[in-house]
């Protein structure tokens, strides 16, 4: 089972189901997909993807700890908390051209994650398909917590949003 996490943020991020669903019809994802979707309201066109838009924390965690991979948005605390029970993550931004949040700060933060070599880091929907193909076979970086460069991402991410 892949577990997909879209976070609680009242926006929505409809791309990122729009192309798992596709990946699925082509049959580059053969498992089931369950998806935590917040506010995204999505009505999947394969059979294989099931949608939940809210769930209590105990649920999250179940579908966290059984999923073979998650995919997730470019949360921190999604992606953290994916790494902490040791799941291999492929984490994708929500860009603000389409919406889906007020500035790009997830891109900065799906980058250093991914430079870090913990997760499978995207910048577009359209790299779902290779990083699929290449996740079995992904050892992820143990994630060391760096409380410092996450404060400056956060407070340069706060400074934006005054400007």
């Amino acid at each position: 089972m892949i577990f997909v996490m879209l976070g609680t943020q009242n926006n929505s991020f409809q791309r990122l189901l729009e192309e798992i669903d596709k990946l699925i019809s082509k049959n580059i994802i053969k498992e089931e997909v369950i998806v935590q979707a917040g506010y995204t309201q999505y009505q999947p066109k394969c059979e294989k993807m099931k949608i939940i838009d809210f769930m209590p924390r105990e649920e999250l965690d179940t579908y966290e700890q059984n999923a073979n991979f998650i995919i997730t948005h470019g949360g921190v605390g999604s992606i953290i908390t994916s790494l902490e029970k040791g799941k291999k993550v492929i984490a994708v931004p929500r860009l603000h051209q389409y919406g889906e949040h007020v500035n790009n700060h997830q891109t900065e933060i799906v980058e250093k994650f991914n430079q870090g070599g913990n997760i499978i880091g995207l910048q577009t929907v359209e790299e779902l398909e290779e990083a699929i193909k290449k996740v079995q076979d992904f050892e992820p970086k143990p994630y060391v917590e760096n409380n410092k460069k996450m404060l400056e991402i956060i407070e340069n991410f706060i400074d934006n949003i005054k400007e």
